[in-house]
């Protein structure tokens, strides 16, 4: 745990936030996490729930005099990106969160922070253990796997929650108070592909494409950022006259995360070395002078490596590169009812060759079911054109706006108080959020999300604000005691 960072107000968030962060809690591991929570709750007395699928909900009746205000439930999800830089010694399942301050803001040691939603986490646990709050009845809820499949929302049951107006402290720009959110569709491929010799005399290369910024599939993706996956299929793609044969290739990682990274292991033909070389530079020259505006410390090299035994069929090799070149990747359609939000776009999150096996996932969002299931079927058509088996998983809805609710007029006059002079941005998000999916379950229930500003979710680069978070702490405890009556 930082000492330094359990000093700083409001000191009880940060204490819970550090002792989040020493357990390990990546999506689909939450066990450790969700038993932290539970065992929480009940070390307070609260009444405390468990469902089948490891959400928690923790119950805190109203202080007195605040009974008859509406109900609201405080909600987060415990789990986290696990993202670490390449050169970074670290094991997810075992150690805990390495932060540290860096003037205002909070960073992790070559690691994603787990800001995103650890601090929605422990503020939420920290109204729950508060003496001096005055509030209404509260429910909190803490979801699981909200990063890799929203499975935690999707399996909550009607009838679980009993309140009027949900909380959701999952949003990245102070200042912002959102009301509805994208959808998605995962589109996942599985195929196979012959291997041959490797060519006598063929020379070895790893290519690396790294320091890219990564970053937030939907609520970054209008940033215009390198894909790493989609760099490495170009200089792929434009080798052949090189006699380019593919080893393997390794490129990203998380579905919701734009990839930083991709390495192959390729060989070319022995007399064809030099100019491979010269073209892997001249390239590397081209994409940083294309992206120099949003890349500063992209890299792309060519470095000799041993020879490996096997490569990709010719066949197999020149269907895989026409179908990553042909797979949509980036904004594809903005909104023409809000301005500046992304309506469609894609992300292609992750290829992997490697046995004889080929792998890859791409994730569709859309703040149009139609645009959704568009793009998501031209991913598809590009794989399946190669003959790759194709299924798409994990459809998810969005959140439709009701700019109308009584909770959107709490939340901007109480900003308004809360920062002088300053006026909220009322909006919806390319990224997914949790509430569209519980709002199937609870149609009556009014949401809104907010939250302290937090820099390059899901990236190793990601860090939190640290004066916002005690702005959107004084910001949350004035909401509670303004909550309006039944």
């Amino acid at each position: 745990m930082n000492q330094e960072i359990i000093k700083v107000n409001p000191q009880s968030l940060w204490t819970n936030f550090e002792k989040l962060n020493e357990i390990p809690r990546a999506s689909k591991k939450e066990e450790r996490v969700v038993e932290f929570v539970k065992n929480f709750g009940e070390s307070l007395g609260l009444d405390t729930y468990v469902d089948k699928v490891g959400n928690i909900v923790i119950r805190k009746p109203a202080t007195p005099g605040m009974e008859d205000r509406q109900a609201v439930v405080l909600q987060a999800h415990v789990d986290m990106v696990h993202q670490k830089n390449a050169d970074t010694d670290f094991d997810f399942d075992t150690e805990g969160i390495r932060s540290y301050i860096d003037g205002d803001w909070l960073k992790a040691e070559g690691t994603t922070l787990g800001s995103d939603n650890g601090i929605g986490v422990a503020a939420a646990m920290s109204v729950l253990e508060a003496t001096d709050i005055e509030h209404g009845p509260l429910e909190a809820l803490f979801t699981i796997d909200e990063e890799t499949g929203m499975t935690g929302a999707f399996a909550l049951e009607a009838g679980v929650l009993q309140a009027d107006i949900l909380l959701n402290m999952d949003t990245e720009e102070e200042g912002e108070l959102t009301i509805g959110c994208a959808g998605g569709i995962d589109t996942n491929l599985t195929g196979t592909y012959q291997t041959e010799a490797t060519p006598a005399g063929a020379v070895a290369y790893k290519i690396v494409v790294n320091g890219l910024k990564g970053g937030h599939s939907g609520g970054e993706i209008h940033l215009g950022r390198g894909n790493a996956n989609k760099i490495m299929n170009r200089l792929l793609y434009g080798a052949s006259s090189f006699g380019l044969r593919v080893a393997e290739v390794d490129g990203g990682g998380l579905r919701n995360a734009i990839p930083r990274e991709s390495f192959a292991v390729v060989t070319v033909e022995a007399d064809k070395a030099d100019a491979f070389e010269a073209y892997i530079k001249e390239m590397a020259e081209t994409v940083a002078e294309e992206l120099k505006a949003r890349e500063t410390s992209l890299n792309i090299e060519a470095v000799k490596t041993n020879v490996l035994a096997e490569v990709m069929a010719t066949t197999d090799q020149k269907a895989l590169l026409n179908a990553v070149y042909a797979c949509p990747n980036g904004v594809l359609r903005m909104s023409d009812e809000i301005e500046g939000l992304v309506e469609t776009s894609t992300n292609l999150a992750r290829v992997l060759v490697r046995g004889g096996k080929i792998e890859s996932q791409s994730l569709t969002r859309s703040s149009v079911e139609s645009g959704k299931a568009d793009a998501a079927n031209a991913v598809r058509a590009a794989f399946e054109t190669a003959g790759y088996d194709v299924e798409q998983t994990g459809d998810y809805p969005g959140w439709k706006p009701k700019p109308e609710a009584a909770i959107v007029g709490v939340l901007t006059e109480r900003f308004k108080a809360n920062f002088p002079g300053q006026e909220p941005v009322v909006n919806a998000v390319h990224a997914g959020l949790e509430c569209g999916i519980i709002g199937r379950n609870y149609p009556e229930m009014d949401m809104i999300s907010f939250g302290p500003t937090i820099h390059n979710p899901h990236s190793p680069d990601e860090m939190v604000e640290i004066p916002t978070v005690e702005r959107f702490w004084n910001y949350l405890i004035d909401i509670l005691k303004n909550i309006p009556k039944k």
